[in-house]
């Protein structure tokens, strides 16, 4: 059983590793909310300080966008969470520490919405959520290493931003659907 007092955030516990995301969400509607991926965690500290020496930013996101995505990635670690019998977790203003696994399936989902029309950010959720979290670690490992900086808004985060918030698979499902019903009919005559 985990001992739950070990735990800040969503699922992110020091003592088993310092590599964690942390998630600066400001007061008011007008911030960004920023996502750093992190290597130290300063212990006794409730707010942490940031050294962009070793702190690297990944994505910045409207406060809006990020009110899009952060209940769908709430229900998602949550759930995990509790099956590992660990104190759930919950966004507030300030900051919020996330488990380095949990951080990359979310620093997924932020890239692929940065830059996107906020119209199309429920496909990029079903997308998202149609993945597995392995499939999402290996999509944030390959984006991390060409364009994992918060400035890199080419190549690999293009390609995800495209992955997720078109999604071919609906249309050529639509597409398969109306196909069959007219063989149907046919064979129907």
């Amino acid at each position: 059983m985990a001992d739950k007092k070990n735990y800040y955030g969503f699922g992110f516990n020091p003592s088993e590793s310092q590599h964690h995301f942390l998630v600066v969400i400001p007061r008011g509607q007008k911030g960004d909310v920023i996502i750093y991926e992190r290597f130290q965690w300063q212990e006794g500290e409730e707010n942490q300080t940031i050294d962009l020496r070793n702190d690297r930013p990944k994505v910045q996101l409207s406060k809006y966008k990020w009110k899009q995505i952060e209940d769908t990635l709430r229900v998602e670690f949550n759930e995990r969470l509790k099956k590992d019998n660990i104190l759930v977790g919950r966004w507030r203003i300030g900051q919020v520490p996330v488990q380095r696994l949990f951080g990359k399936e979310m620093v997924l989902l932020a890239w692929a919405i940065e830059d996107c029309d906020p119209s199309v950010i429920p496909t990029a959720i079903k997308n998202w959520k149609g993945l597995s979290p392995e499939e999402r670690w290996w999509l944030f490992t390959m984006t991390n290493a060409a364009t994992g900086h918060i400035s890199d808004k080419r190549g690999w985060r293009k390609a995800i931003r495209y992955a997720l918030t078109e999604n071919p698979v609906e249309e050529a499902n639509r597409q398969l659907n109306l196909f069959d019903l007219s063989i149907n009919r046919e064979i129907d005559k």
